[in-house]
């Protein structure tokens, strides 16, 4: 009977201590059982504007564009004009994520991600606004063969914080009316309210990946997800 009453014992004094480690590792991973709900919760609000296997929704010179590894690719050997990416539909209000980076041994290629723009006819080229990519650029809002200027630039000191030049950037873009915001690794880097009117600037269009002209280089986009306010 006592060895019995040992036994028992021990088992409650297991169960009890199973029951206290069980109630510390709930606690301690309750924060982090929150942030991940809350971060599904978030993207379930986005949809992918590309579906990772094929250009399915995009249009593009399929001689310099493909579809590899879960990515979007541009790969020139050197081109004289401006090429696009773009994408069948328009869009108006939106908050747009996406990863991107450039391969260049030459550090000086440019590229970027225009929004709110159309293509040009008889062009290879695409007008609107642009968040633009590569040296000198990164962050910045430019409007591409419409006004063709820079219409905001990034705090520089706070971007070289951020910037992974080598690497995978990403950038958010939201644009509400006349509000145009961009951040780049999460610094805001652009604010900006549209002056102009409807007739002159739209506020919709198609979104477009640029291989800019220039020498050999590769731009790489993935996880482009899309959220329509």
């Amino acid at each position: 009977m006592r060895n019995e009453v040992k036994r028992f014992s021990r088992l409650l004094c297991g169960v009890m201590l199973l029951g206290m480690v069980g109630f510390q590792w709930s606690c301690c991973c309750e924060p982090l059982k929150t942030a991940i709900q809350t971060a599904t919760l978030a993207n379930a609000e986005y949809e992918p504007l590309f579906n990772g296997k094929d250009l399915t929704g995009w249009e593009g010179n399929s001689q310099l564009w493909s579809a590899e590894n879960g990515e979007i690719v541009g790969k020139s050997p050197g081109i004289k004009q401006n090429e696009f990416l773009a994408t069948t539909q328009a869009y108006g209000d939106f908050t747009l994520k996406f990863k991107f980076r450039i391969v260049n041994t030459s550090g000086q290629a440019n590229s970027g991600m225009q929004f709110r723009s159309e293509r040009v006819p008889n062009s290879t080229e695409v007008a609107g606004y642009q968040a633009d990519v590569g040296q000198g650029y990164w962050g910045c809002l430019y409007d591409e063969s419409r006004r063709k200027k820079v219409l905001v630039m990034p705090p520089k000191d706070e971007l070289e914080k951020v910037l992974h030049r080598d690497g995978w950037n990403e950038y958010i873009i939201t644009c509400k009316a006349d509000h145009i915001t961009i951040e780049l690794n999460g610094l805001k880097t652009v604010d900006y309210t549209e002056t102009e009117p409807t007739d002159k600037i739209a506020r919709n269009g198609i979104f477009a990946l640029q291989i800019h002209a220039g020498g050999p280089m590769e731009v790489h986009a993935k996880d482009i997800l899309i959220k329509r306010l």
